[in-house]
């Protein structure tokens, strides 16, 4: 399998000729299955519609024909990181402070490498979290193996879409028949 970081350098060039940031780059799969997920998003909406996919997408496909940088053969997923969407960044768990995610650590943390609650606040590279279970927590940035976001009513409510091109409107006919 190609060196995901080689990879992530190049889409990074990609999408930010775009004005994206890239949010994750990650194999999926395996074998003959084998998908290269790449998420990202505009920093001013936060979003990606189905136009900005095909663009990035395509910009990807054609510096990759050029340099040829996968021997594998894969598919190409490009995408929005969606409303549950994963927290690559650092500066993801501050933008998603006061939210609920589920977090899993490398090394554990008062004896806990799975954590489900709230992300109190960032502090430098130390992230307070809020437990539901097990009350407090402080770990490193560098101590996140993986998380996401949790699917609540606050969450929909933070992100409803700031671009409604698309969206259908319904009107209402108020009449009583």
């Amino acid at each position: 399998m190609s060196d995901i970081g080689q990879l992530k350098a190049l889409i990074e060039l990609e999408a930010k000729a775009l004005g994206f940031d890239l949010v994750r780059v990650q194999w999926m799969g395996k074998d003959d299955e084998l998908s290269l997920q790449v998420m990202a998003e505009r920093p001013d909406t936060r979003q990606l519609v189905i136009e900005d996919c095909a663009a990035l997408s395509r910009r990807i496909s054609e510096k990759f024909d050029e340099l040829d940088p996968i021997e594998e053969a894969y598919r190409l997923e490009v995408s929005s990181p969606g409303i549950d969407r994963p927290l690559t960044r650092l500066s993801d768990f501050a933008d998603w402070a006061g939210h609920e995610a589920r977090i899993v650590l490398i090394d554990a943390v008062k004896d806990r490498k799975k954590l489900r609650g709230t992300i109190a606040n960032v502090i430098g590279d130390q992230i307070n979290f809020e437990d539901r279970k097990f009350g407090d927590f402080e770990f490193s940035y560098n101590n996140v193996d993986n998380a996401k976001l949790l699917l609540t009513d606050r969450l929909i409510a933070a992100t409803a879409p700031l671009i409604s091109d698309g969206v259908d409107v319904v009107e209402h006919d108020d009449k009583e028949e």
